[in-house]
C-alpha cells in the first residue's frame, strides 16, 4: 500500500546561455518531484518539468493529488488507472483551474509518472519492459479516452495495439541497437555564431546525424544567417530542425519560414501560439513540403486531437512531463498512430523518462523509430542518467523510469 508521500521543488541554474530560446531567454530548469513509497519500502519517483517560476505551485497541486492515493495498492491502482486518472483530472474544484491544463495538470503529471515508476520498480523491471509486456487490454485500462470517442474508442485502441503486436518481435531489435538521438544543444538562442559552429562540429564528432537550432530573433536575418551556418557546417545529409518556441505571429511565420526553407529543414517547430490551430493550418499550407513539429506546449489529448483532425502537423512532440503523464502520453501516441503522424517527444526531462516511452511506442505500437531529443545539462543530477553512445540512446536496464534524482 502507498503509505508515504514526499513532494519536492528542485531547481537548477543553467550556465553560459544553455537552455535559452527566443521566448525563455534565462531559463532555470526545474522539477516538481513526487515520491510515492509503499509499505514494502519501494519508492516511485515522478517528475513534471517547469522553468522555475511557479514550480512551487505545481508541487502544491501534486501534493493534493498524491494525498488521494494513500492506502492504494499499486497493482490494483494500475489495473484500472484510466478511471483513477479521470477522477483526479476531473476533481471538481481543481478542474475549474484547468481543465486539464496548466499548474493542476502538471501536478497530475508528476503524480501519474510516480505511479508508473513505482509499478515498474515493484515488478523489478525497466518501465519500457513493463509496458511492452502488458496485453493491449491492460494498456488501455491505464488510459482515459474521454472526449476522444469521436475518433478513438476503447475497442479501436485495443485493435491498434493488437495489430501492432504481430510484428513487435521484429521491432524489438531496437533494444540492442539503441534508439537514435538528436542534439538540441548545438544552437541555444544565446549562443554566438562561433559557438553554434563549434557545437555542430562537436555533435558530428559524437555521432549525431540530426540537430536543432533555436530561431525567433527580433532580426530575422540573424535566424537566416545562423541557419545557413548550421547547414554549411554539417553538410546536406544531416537533418537540421529549427525551433521558434512560439515567437512569431502568423504573418511573421509565413515570411521568415519562406526564407528558412532554403536550408531544407527537416521540420520547423512551434512557429506560433500553441493554441492557434488554424494559424498552423495556414502556415503548413504556405510552407509545404516543409513540415511543422508541434506539441511541446499542447497540454492535453483533446487539443492534440484537434491538431490531428486539422492535418497540419508533420510530427507530434507530446511530452509526458507536460501532459498528464505517461498515461496521457500513451493515449496521444495511439491517436497519432491512428492518424499516421510520427511521435517525436519533446524532452523537458532530459530524456530520462522518454527513452522508455519511445521504445514502447516503436515496439508495441509500431511508430517509426525516428529519433529522440537529447539535452545533457542535468545528467549529473540523476541516479541513472541517460547514456548516449555514437548519437544513440543505450537501452536502460535499471528497474523503473530512470527519474530518481540524487
Amino acid at each position: 500500500m502507498i503509505n508515504q508521500i514526499a513532494i519536492s521543488d528542485k531547481r537548477y541554474k543553467l550556465k553560459g546561455g544553455a537552455g535559452s530560446d527566443a521566448v525563455h531567454t534565462e531559463p532555470q530548469y526545474a522539477y516538481a518531484v513526487t515520491q510515492l513509497s509503499d509499505d514494502g519500502g519501494v519508492t516511485g519517483t515522478g517528475l513534471a518539468f517547469t522553468l522555475g517560476g511557479g514550480n512551487d505551485l505545481v508541487c502544491r497541486a501534486a501534493g493534493f493529488y498524491a494525498d488521494l492515493l494513500k492506502g492504494e495498492d499499486i497493482e490494483a491502482l494500475m489495473y484500472g488507472f484510466g478511471r483513477k486518472f479521470r477522477s483526479l483530472a476531473d476533481e471538481q474544484q481543481f478542474r475549474w483551474l484547468g481543465p486539464h491544463k496548466g499548474v493542476t495538470h502538471l501536478g497530475l503529471a508528476s503524480v501519474t509518472n510516480a505511479c508508473f515508476d513505482l509499478w515498474a520498480k515493484k515488478r523489478g523491471v525497466p518501465l519500457w519492459k513493463l509496458l511492452i509486456s502488458l496485453r493491449p487490454e491492460e494498456i488501455v485500462n491505464t488510459l482515459d479516452l474521454s472526449y476522444l470517442e469521436d475518433v478513438l474508442t476503447r475497442e479501436e485502441a485495443i485493435a491498434l495495439l493488437e495489430e501492432a503486436a504481430h510484428s513487435a518481435p521484429v521491432r524489438a531489435a531496437i533494444l540492442e541497437k539503441g534508439y537514435p538521438g538528436y542534439d538540441t544543444s548545438v544552437g541555444w538562442f544565446n549562443y554566438d555564431d562561433e559557438m553554434v559552429r563549434m557545437n555542430c562540429r562537436k555533435a558530428l564528432d559524437e555521432g549525431f546525424t540530426a540537430m536543432k537550432l533555436k530561431v525567433g530573433s527580433a532580426d530575422p536575418q540573424r535566424d537566416i544567417r545562423r541557419a545557413h551556418i548550421v547547414r554549411e557546417t554539417v553538410g546536406s545529409e544531416v537533418k537540421v530542425m529549427l525551433d521558434a518556441n512560439q515567437q512569431w505571429n502568423l504573418p511573421q511565420a509565413v515570411s521568415i519560414c519562406g526564407e528558412l526553407r532554403k536550408i531544407h529543414p527537416y521540420w520547423i517547430e512551434e512557429p506560433t501560439h500553441p493554441d492557434d490551430v488554424q494559424a498552423h493550418v495556414k502556415l503548413a499550407q504556405a510552407i509545404a513540403p516543409v513540415r511543422l513539429a508541434l506539441g511541446e506546449h499542447v497540454p492535453n489529448r483533446v487539443v492534440f486531437k484537434n491538431y490531428l483532425q486539422a492535418g497540419c502537423a508533420g510530427f507530434m512532440q507530446v511530452d509526458a512531463v507536460r501532459v498528464g503523464g505517461v498515461s496521457e502520453f500513451i493515449t496521444i501516441s495511439l491517436l497519432c498512430k491512428k492518424f499516421g503522424v510520427p511521435v517525436v517527444p519533446h524532452v523537458g526531462d532530459m530524456g530520462q523518462l522518454h527513452q522508455h516511452l519511445v521504445l514502447f511506442n516503436h515496439i508495441a505500437m509500431g511508430h517509426e523509430a525516428l529519433f529522440l531529443e537529447h539535452i545533457p545539462h542535468l545528467k549529473e543530477h540523476f541516479v541513472h542518467p541517460v547514456r548516449i553512445e555514437e548519437g544513440v540512446y543505450v537501452t536502460p536496464q535499471e528497474p523503473g523510469s530512470s527519474c530518481d534524482l540524487k
